[in-house]
């Protein structure tokens, strides 16, 4: 009884401290947050797990009902950006304070791949980040990876009854998650995978610097394409 007493013991204090330091770590975070952001409304955009609104986001686009049970992690803080300057702060104060990063594009993600981790992490959530521009006459498009395929969709046909894009055909599929996949529709064997059709792409590297086709070099352009098509070959 005597050990199994002191091994409890043990566990409850590696519990506790565990916990500080994971409070600490969060305080910390926020003020590099604070410190480092350009913009004065970033504290708008934070939900940690205190906050009242905390759980409707990080359950808002879980079809896996699997996720929602206790035992798998929750992200330590959720940031719903309206800027890409605030993206590029989270990135700074992830690395300097050791939190891993998922990211959520605008639909849902039945592996749970962007809001678990093993390690704690911070979930960027991109549906406040979902314009889209259709210019038809170029037959063009710049669309932000919060944005769904069903808007994407939508925006096309308001512009064009005859242009179109190919790409799934579940509405709710969120435009980033889908094109880095590769992007499989039914329409793929006559004008390929979504990520085929990609000509540039804003894309924000791991020192925050934001990159288009041109500033990150084909080589990376054209990784970034196959990775995608690795991808969804493996079935991730």
């Amino acid at each position: 009884m005597k050990s199994t007493t002191i091994i409890l013991s043990i566990t409850l204090a590696l519990l506790l401290s565990f916990h500080g330091i994971v409070l600490l770590t969060n305080e910390n975070f926020l003020q590099c947050l604070s410190v480092h952001s350009e913009d004065t409304s970033i504290s708008e955009v934070i939900y940690t797990q205190d906050n009242p609104l905390y759980s409707s986001i990080l359950d808002f686009s879980k079809q896996n009902l699997l996720f929602r049970a206790p035992k798998y992690p929750k992200p330590q803080v959720i940031i719903k950006p309206f800027h890409v300057s605030q993206i590029q702060t989270v990135l700074k104060c992830s690395q300097k304070h050791g939190l891993q990063i998922r990211v959520r594009s605008g639909g849902h993600d039945s592996e749970g791949l962007s809001y678990t981790s093993e390690v704690p992490f911070v979930m960027i959530d991109l549906i406040n980040l979902s314009s889209i521009n259709v210019d038809a006459e170029k037959k063009t498009a710049w669309v932000q990876a919060g944005a769904t395929l069903g808007q994407l969709y939508y925006r096309i046909a308001k512009k064009s009854k005859i242009l179109g894009f190919p790409a799934g055909v579940c509405p709710t599929v969120g435009v980033g998650g889908h094109f880095s996949g590769g992007g499989y529709g039914y329409v793929m064997r006559k004008f390929g995978l979504s990520a085929d059709q990609v000509v540039d792409a804003h894309l924000i590297d791991v020192r925050g610097r934001i990159l288009d086709r041109k500033s990150m070099g084909e080589d990376l352009f054209w990784e970034v394409e196959q990775l995608a098509l690795e991808s969804l070959l493996l079935g991730k």
